[in-house]
């Protein structure tokens, strides 16, 4: 019986010029805001105090940009880099066009902008991905290009 092992995709298989649709999405709730603001030392009133977040610019708390981050290339991870990723090498640039809220639903697309052969590491290939971020009504709310270090495919498997 063949044994299927769910993983990402190797280098050869990442092609440029497709959007690859993450799914499913993922609410954000209140409590994720709170523990992940608290567990990273981020006491900003801005993300955990409802009472001073009415008075500012947007009426109520906004989830911290970093967990939208984190969410937005957590959300790539099972179909694009899961078993086949080497490292996550940086990000070139990162944007919050919008904010997100308690009960938003993020969803992500990723295009493969580049990828070239690792210039030291022969089994391995750089890869620039950028990662989108929508909520429910279909606004951008993050928007990030990261470079990571992929496997290419190993020579013993099949697939």
């Amino acid at each position: 019986m063949k044994h299927v092992v769910q993983r990402g995709l190797w280098y050869e298989e990442l092609e440029t010029e497709v959007i690859y649709e993450h799914s499913p999405g993922r609410t954000v709730s209140e409590a994720d805001n709170i523990v992940f603001s608290t567990l990273t030392m981020n006491p900003q009133a801005l993300h955990l105090d409802h009472a001073w977040s009415k008075t500012g610019a947007f009426g109520q708390p906004l989830v911290n940009s970093m967990f939208t981050l984190s969410t937005l290339v957590g959300l790539s991870v099972a179909q694009l880099t899961q078993g086949t990723i080497v490292a996550n090498l940086g990000f070139e640039t990162i944007s919050f066009p919008r904010p997100v809220f308690h009960g938003d639903t993020l969803y992500a697309t990723t295009v493969v902008l580049s990828k070239r052969p690792s210039r030291t590491r022969p089994s391995e290939g750089v890869v620039r991905f950028e990662h989108t971020g929508h909520n429910q009504q279909g606004d951008v709310v993050v928007v990030a290009v990261r470079n990571a270090l992929i496997h290419m495919r190993p020579t013993d498997t099949d697939g």
